[in-house]
């Protein structure tokens, strides 16, 4: 399945109107979770503002001064990544730059492995939105109101029907929401 989650506002940000994103930190429940989810993943695109942001896991050593940030590091930077950049010459860690469309490359990632892929980046994420290649959205619904920024989700011609098949409230009442695509029988 190709997977898009994201920390998002109540109101449905997931950054705010500076860019800004650090009402997102985890606490600690909530980052061993996003560790074993992460560990679940056999691949994961993602756009460059994201790439760039994720690519102190892979590159500054202070990431890893606790256990669980090292476990974090460890896990991200064995994933294969696949970067989708119009600005990017190179890329660095177990990256490398998209040469094909989002459908491509989502389905040569898909092929690559057993395992879930993840997508992540809201532009890019909106494109396989818009192509019908999300199979699950994961939030992390963070319990404030940002009042604008980046959306987690884009406007859709035709509604997206969804089931909800988990929530989860962490310690720090973050609730965490997991919606499966439900697709008719020509998808």
């Amino acid at each position: 399945m190709l997977i898009y989650s994201m920390s998002v506002s109540v109101d449905g940000f997931i950054a705010d109107r500076e860019g800004a994103f650090g009402w997102t930190a985890p606490g600690e429940e909530l980052f061993r979770f996003h560790i074993a989810q992460t560990r679940e993943l056999g691949g994961f695109l993602l756009g460059r503002r994201l790439y760039e942001t994720m690519l102190v896991w892979e590159t500054d050593p202070s990431m890893r001064e606790t256990e669980a940030e090292a476990a974090f590091a460890d896990v991200w930077c064995a994933i294969p990544k696949v970067v989708f950049s119009r600005t990017l010459d190179s890329v660095q860690g177990n990256a490398r730059l998209a040469e094909g469309s989002v459908d491509e490359e989502a389905a040569a990632a898909l092929d690559a492995t057993d395992e879930d892929v993840g997508i992540g980046g809201a532009g890019l994420a909106a494109a396989a939105i818009e192509l019908g290649l999300v199979d699950e959205l994961r939030l992390f619904r963070y319990p404030v109101v940002i009042g604008g920024g980046t959306p987690f989700l884009p406007p859709v011609p035709e509604d997206v029907p969804l089931e909800l098949i988990e929530t989860r409230t962490f310690g720090s009442r973050v609730i965490y929401e997991r919606y499966r695509r439900v697709r008719d029988a020509s998808d």
